[in-house]
């Protein structure tokens, strides 16, 4: 499982010429550090004095964070075996019609799913993002650049997620559901984009 390599191992792994992982899977960990970065904030706040008008807060953000960052875990490994799924169905065999009617369902199916595991990742990347921007204000002050971090963080792993969303888009013949996931990631990229900003701007005004 890629999740189970050290840092060496999977970026040597991502640099192969191997087509995944690839940039779905680079979104997901990227997601995952920004919700990381939020559970750490939230572990030098709670306790700390001044700081305990905030401990609930901070105890809620933190179960949302660690669940978040162990769901984008999980989605490196399951955004490569998507993309797997896509290959094997162009090698399935295609010498009868019912073969090929088997293999075309099978091929449209594959796609969905490589749209549906980024488009997944794109929400959580989002929910980070949330996160990030309830408690920016609230966490404790030395680590406020880690705020920053981990909405820029969570940004580019919903921009990646977004991205790989789209790229298969072009391969599904579906119209509604085409038409309804480039909808569902420009809000979320707009969204995403905005509190990214805000958040941005409060980290800066407190360095």
């Amino acid at each position: 499982m890629l999740v189970e390599m050290n840092l060496q191992a999977f970026v040597k792994e991502l640099a192969s010429d191997s087509p995944a992982p690839g940039g779905g899977s680079v979104a997901a960990l990227s997601g995952a550090l920004g919700a990381g970065l939020i559970s750490m904030v939230c572990n030098l706040t709670i306790g700390k004095e001044g700081y305990e008008a905030y401990e609930s807060d901070m105890v809620e953000v933190r179960a949302k964070s660690e669940s978040l960052y162990a769901s984008l875990l999980e989605r490196i490994d399951n955004d490569t075996e998507a993309f797997n799924k896509v290959m094997a169905a162009f090698k399935m065999k295609k010498e009868t019609d019912e073969d090929k009617a088997v293999r075309k369902a099978a091929i449209q199916n594959a796609f969905k799913g490589a749209c549906d595991s980024p488009f997944s990742i794109a929400e959580e990347c989002l929910a980070v993002i949330r996160l990030a921007d309830s408690i920016v204000d609230k966490g404790n002050i030395n680590a406020v650049s880690d705020m920053g971090v981990a909405a820029a963080q969570a940004l580019a792993g919903l921009e990646g997620a977004v991205m790989n969303v789209r790229i298969n888009l072009p391969s599904i013949k579906d119209e509604a559901y085409v038409e309804e996931k480039k909808a569902a990631v420009q809000k979320m990229l707009d969204e995403g984009m905005s509190l990214r900003q805000a958040v941005q701007e409060k980290v800066d005004a407190k360095l």
